[in-house]
């Protein structure tokens, strides 16, 4: 596949049950992609992964597939708590019709690099797909450092791609100069994807894409052009919410800008609760005042059907 562009990492929607509403997320996909996305990534940790089972992962996975065109790109995140079962849910999403994994370090457990580099490999030896590793120590602790991630690249050949979400530019500059263009390099914090641009990332797995796909795509795509004076005004007035990706209600506070567009709702499963009181007034009024000000845009409405 090919690793490009602006890639959702996709909520999961639920419905008053707090089931998988499969029948919006088919919608909201193919949304994403007519409003410029070049993939969907699912299961992620704003996808509340480690509050699906695993057989949900599998139906959702397998909605996603049939809800989007052939050519669309599909990336599966790949998390569990032991090494067994994210190889089994690799082989699953691999079944389901994915192109891509997002490879994540095992949930609770961060060590040292021995045993985080055998799980990682497990994972990349599980299917022949093309795979994304995800490096996020903040959430998760693991730190993939350059060096272990040029590692991992030279001793596998279907490693493509790295989602880097440290928080520091300069870890995508170190990985690019020790790897030159043999590994797509994406930003996988929402309010760092103009700095990360100019010193070598080439995509970015976003959140508030979810409900603001077209003023991604653009800001996106006008960093890339170097037009970064257009690309710093949408930027200025777009940062407020990006920044709503970097806290620890992320999933809570995407869901209700989703919310806000007309495109989703606010449910979200334990131990998640949706914000309340002064918490929730302050969001509101975050995302409002920026809905009130929004840029115009190259495209003003969701696609038929949505």
């Amino acid at each position: 596949m090919n690793w490009k562009g602006v890639m959702p990492a996709i909520t999961t929607a639920f419905d008053k049950d707090l089931k998988i509403d499969h029948g919006f997320m088919a919608k909201h996909v193919r949304w994403l992609i007519d409003e410029g996305c070049t993939g969907i990534v699912a299961l992620g940790s704003l996808g509340e992964g480690a509050t699906l089972l695993f057989d949900e992962k599998v139906a959702l996975l397998r909605n996603c597939r049939k809800a989007l065109a052939p050519d669309v790109p599909l990336v599966a995140a790949i998390s569990a708590l032991s090494t067994a079962e994210a190889v089994r849910l690799a082989q699953a999403a691999a079944d389901a019709g994915c192109d891509g994994l997002m490879v994540l370090p095992p949930y609770v457990y961060p060590s040292d690099w021995r045993e985080m580099k055998a799980h990682i490999a497990a994972v990349l030896r599980a299917t022949p797909l093309s795979c994304m590793l995800y490096n996020n120590p903040i959430a998760y602790v693991t730190d993939f450092l350059p060096e272990q991630v040029q590692e991992l690249a030279q001793e596998h050949d279907n490693l493509h791609a790295v989602k880097e979400s440290s928080a520091d530019v300069r870890r995508v500059s170190a990985i690019r100069a020790l790897v030159g263009d043999r590994l797509a390099l994406f930003v996988g914090v929402d309010d760092a994807i103009l700095e990360a641009i100019p010193v070598g990332a080439t995509g970015w797995v976003a959140g508030l894409v979810n409900a603001l796909p077209r003023e991604s795509v653009d800001l996106y795509e006008l960093g890339m052009k170097g037009d970064f004076n257009a690309a710093f005004a949408l930027y200025r007035w777009f940062l407020p919410l990006l920044r709503m990706d970097t806290v620890v209600k992320f999933v809570q506070l995407i869901k209700l800008v989703q919310q806000e567009v007309g495109m989703g709702n606010t449910r979200v499963r334990a131990p998640r609760l949706e914000l309340t009181g002064e918490e929730l007034k302050r969001a509101q009024s975050v995302i409002r005042e920026a809905l009130a000000n929004r840029p115009a845009r190259q495209r003003t409405t969701a696609p038929a059907g949505v």
